[in-house]
């Protein structure tokens, strides 16, 4: 599978946020529900347009931008 199939960054559409094609859900937005404990199921069932794929595609995405290290958090000094 190819996560670009499934997810698009588009100026137009929540101000170039990555999104699930086909809607205004945000990777950020689905990550953020996996974060605060909701199931994959749920997220399925309460977002009726979002299929299995798509959540695969989400994580192929969220695990290429970690390889290609897009994304990381400073560590913090100390002092």
């Amino acid at each position: 599978m190819n996560w670009k199939d499934h997810i698009e960054i588009n100026d137009k559409i929540l101000v170039g946020k990555p999104v699930v094609k086909g809607t205004r859900l945000s990777v950020e937005h689905i990550i953020n529900l996996l974060a605060s404990g909701w199931t994959e199921q749920k997220i399925i069932e309460n977002h009726p347009r979002l299929t299995k794929e798509n959540m695969q595609a989400i994580f192929m995405y969220i695990q290429e931008c970690l390889k290609d290290g897009l994304m990381y958090i400073e560590p913090l000094k100390t002092i």
